[in-house]
């Protein structure tokens, strides 16, 4: 213990058969990310065109990296420590001036998001190798690769955000490309070489709390959203309806994913030998579908609820079918990776949901809302009543 702490004084001190809790300052630094949600979500809706769902998509994907590579570091390192909370409140400040840039990103705001998003992600990365003692040589090598990797991304959203138009997008693009692709090369620099999977050693059960959080905060935007958007609009047959059916898919989500599903998530990542590489492929990877299934989800929720009659248009269509087809595809490979099986319910309702898309067109936003819920509520029962009748496979997942 003593040699624990003389070597990594702002390290978490790590216990066999004992795994770190999620500290109160980490939730606390996650309500910085329920506004950065709704933020992605309200551009979403302003935007609602070709050119605006590739925006939205490079936006999400920046505000989920900035988080899950945070969620690893203070893996390592030590919230408790006062240093380590004072880089948790300095990068809070920098993500509400990313979040609230966010809507004029692709405007007059796009300086203020990248200097925000760049400051995030390489001062978190700097302040941790800076923290990291000579002795932990891996750890340090760990963290001077990922901080040259970044520092070069980190040009291109600068370079972006003096650029305008197809150009900004074209070099944010690049950025987010090569944030994307280095864990992937193992953040391969000349001199250090590449970092091995010893490197990337995590507490299992932090890891998976933390990514179980955020899939809390992007159910609660879609209950704020629903809610905020209901109390504004009158109170008529089809908007009661819409909104009953926006709560039982909400309802439904949160039991398709937490129902046992999280908990054997953590039991996996907690026991293996592999930590890094699971939490690398089903939690920094794998929950980036489920979180973008449940925020087009909620987008789907606001304009059913502001127009339930009619006709849907693509709009709709896209939102209230999209949402749960990329929830329920992130989850069934999540699950896949957890439990060494496909989730049969799950593949039943994707393939209903293809179907659905042809007849689309001529339902009713309420309708259209009304069978997708109503597919996330069967598939939440199914597999509620299939794992009571079997025990978990998990145990066989591990092994192989």
């Amino acid at each position: 213990m003593a040699a624990e702490n003389s070597t990594g004084a702002l390290f978490r001190v790590l216990r066999s058969n004992e795994q770190s809790r999620v500290t109160s300052v980490e939730l606390f630094f996650d309500l910085v990310f329920v506004y950065a949600v709704t933020q992605i979500s309200h551009f979403l809706l302003s935007r609602f065109t070709p050119v605006g769902a590739v925006q939205t998509g490079l936006l999400f994907l920046a505000v989920w990296w900035v988080w899950v590579y945070t969620a690893w570091v203070t893996n390592w390192l030590d919230p408790a420590k006062a240093p380590v909370r004072l880089l948790l409140f300095g990068m809070m400040l920098a993500g509400l001036v990313l979040s609230m840039a966010m809507p004029r990103a692709f405007d007059d705001r796009g300086l203020w998001f990248a200097s925000a998003y760049a400051a995030m992600q390489v001062g978190r990365t700097l302040f941790w190798a800076l923290a990291t003692p000579a002795p932990r040589r891996s750890a340090r090598a760990n963290a001077i690769r990922i901080l040259c990797w970044l520092s070069t991304s980190a040009i291109f959203w600068l370079l972006g955000a003096f650029a305008h138009g197809d150009q900004r997008l074209l070099l944010w693009g690049v950025a987010i490309a090569i944030e994307y692709v280095s864990p992937s090369v193992r953040f391969w620099i000349p001199g250090l070489g590449a970092s091995t999977m010893e490197d990337w050693t995590v507490d299992g059960g932090h890891i998976a709390e933390r990514c179980a959080g955020f899939i809390l905060i992007a159910l609660g935007e879609t209950i704020v959203m629903t809610g905020a958007t209901f109390a504004d609009i009158d109170w008529t047959e089809a908007s009661v309806a819409a909104f009953f059916c926006a709560f039982v898919g909400c309802v439904s989500m949160w039991g398709i994913y937490f129902n046992r599903g999280a908990e054997a998530g953590s039991e996996l990542i907690s026991r293996s030998s592999e930590s890094g590489r699971i939490a690398r492929s089903a939690y920094t990877y794998l929950h980036m579908p489920i979180v973008a299934g449940i925020i087009l989800t909620a987008v789907s929720d606001e304009i059913v609820l502001k127009h339930p009659t009619g006709h849907s248009d693509l709009n709709t269509v896209a939102t209230t079918i999209g949402g749960p087809f990329v929830f329920l595809f992130g989850t069934i490979l999540f699950k896949r990776e957890i439990r060494g099986i496909l989730q049969l319910s799950h593949g039943v309702a994707l393939i209903a949901l293809i179907g659905l898309g042809w007849f689309a067109p001529g339902l009713s936003p309420l309708a259209l809302s009304a069978l997708t819920s109503a597919l996330l509520a069967i598939v939440a029962v199914w597999e509620t009543l299939s794992l009571r009748s079997k025990p978990e496979p998990h145990a066989s997942a591990t092994s192989a």
